[in-house]
């Protein structure tokens, strides 16, 4: 065993399909974990979604490296043999099923608990799993909705609230449950016993949002109760999602969200600067060449200070207009000021910066050949973590791991033969 790594020994039987519980199971296989991916016998969803070869996809590849692959049909009477002796050497059990499945198929916690006293049974919910959205099926984009991160983001296109490029959320519940799950593994070597780790993508999206969830009675009470009733008017009334966005309350005070921590347009391109303090603030008007008197004298009146930082930011934007976002960047960077060129994503794969600190890795696939990855999210010295290989085509290893199980080759032809598992890719359907 490398005991260098900290997942190293560690089995893992992963449920799970989509984004939050696969890459959670790849960053414990990069830190060391034996992770078995249990996939349904037509394979996880995301091999389907614009197949660059028979299931080999760009989702499934981002968060499903390092893994061992085996189709199964857990609603087969014969599958259950299998999750059993998968289950007997497992160390953590991971899903995200949707709600009630778990139960169903015994594979919860309070199931699995009185057999396996050691496992670490991790389970991701949309909405967590008490309340009147329990039992709903729910996906990033739907719970950025429902828990206000969408509307948060500000961006409306035909008047409505556009996200969901990016599943944020889905991998902020992937890293929330990786901790949890590290967290009960680590209390075990203290105790001897396994336990259960919930996360939800409602909880992981308000996380996001933390500056925000924060209600000082005091403060807020009476302007939050008054927002929520002049909200459920205009609702009532129909009127457009514009003006009830309209409503949220500004908490960011007027100099940050009109000139010290916002993006510029630049003579090619755009800007981001970020001053959190007073001092970075100072440096960053000197740099353009602006003073800002109320650094030195705060603007007690409300509506003044606002009247002050908007008639700021007009200066600010017309200065910064003028130049260049590189030489920007330089004057900046010399005043001591954050700031950056905003990026695409895809220029991301060939910077210098991420590949500096070894944050991509190149792998060859089997069948797709050269490709670039993110490598682990988190380092440690020795090689705790190391990037992980793609996994074996669809069914390659079935045979291989139904033999490390235990069953004999006439068994596994028998669960072949009746549908159990596979250990090729089904047939594509002529169209």
């Amino acid at each position: 065993m490398d005991n260098v790594r900290p997942f190293a020994g560690i089995e893992v039987v992963e449920f799970g399909q989509f984004i939050a519980v696969p890459f959670c199971a790849q960053v414990l296989s990069e830190g060391g974990a034996h992770v078995i991916k249990i996939e349904s016998v037509e394979g996880d969803p995301v091999r389907q979604l614009a197949p660059l070869a028979p299931g080999e996809t760009r989702h499934f590849l981002s968060r499903n490296r390092g893994k061992h692959s085996l189709p199964l049909d857990l609603r087969h009477p014969s599958a259950a043999r299998v999750v059993e002796r998968l289950l007997a050497r497992a160390d953590v059990v991971l899903t995200n099923f949707r709600p009630g499945l778990a139960a169903e198929l015994g594979l919860d916690w309070p199931s699995l608990t009185p057999r396996f006293p050691r496992l670490v049974v991790g389970n991701v919910s949309a909405f967590g799993r008490r309340g009147p959205a329990a039992r709903l099926a729910g996906m990033d984009l739907v719970v950025q909705a429902r828990s206000g991160l969408l509307a948060a983001g500000g961006s409306v296109n035909h008047g409505v609230p556009t996200g969901g490029e990016n599943p944020v959320v889905d991998y902020m519940c992937a890293m929330t449950l990786a901790f949890g799950i590290a967290s009960a593994l680590f209390r075990r070597a203290n105790t001897g016993r396994g336990g259960e780790v919930d996360a939800s993508l409602l909880m992981s999206s308000l996380v996001l949002q933390n500056n925000n969830m924060v209600r000082i009675d005091s403060a807020d009470a009476t302007t939050h109760a008054a927002l929520r009733s002049r909200l459920a008017e205009l609702r009532a009334a129909g009127r457009p999602y514009a003006e009830q966005a309209a409503l949220t309350p500004q908490i960011r005070p007027p100099a940050t969200v009109n000139v010290y921590y916002r993006t510029y347009a630049t003579r090619d391109a755009a800007l981001a600067i970020a001053c959190g303090s007073p001092a970075l603030r100072r440096a960053f008007i000197r740099a353009v060449g602006l003073t800002d008197a109320a650094l030195d004298l705060p603007i007690t009146d409300r509506a003044k200070e606002i009247e002050h930082y908007v008639a700021l930011r007009h200066r600010v934007e017309g200065i910064v207009a003028t130049r260049t976002t590189a030489e920007w960047q330089a004057t900046l960077e010399a005043a001591g000021v954050p700031a950056a060129g905003v990026k695409l994503p895809l220029e991301l794969l060939d910077d210098e910066q991420p590949l500096a600190n070894g944050m991509l890795h190149d792998l060859t696939h089997p069948v797709l050949g050269p490709v670039r990855v993110l490598a682990p999210p988190v380092s440690m010295d020795g090689g705790g973590f190391v990037p992980a290989p793609a996994t074996p085509p669809f069914g390659s290893e079935t045979r291989a791991i139904l033999g490390e199980l235990g069953f004999v080759d006439a068994e596994i032809e028998s669960l072949l033969a009746e549908g159990v598992t596979r250990d090729r890719p089904a047939p594509r359907r002529a169209r």
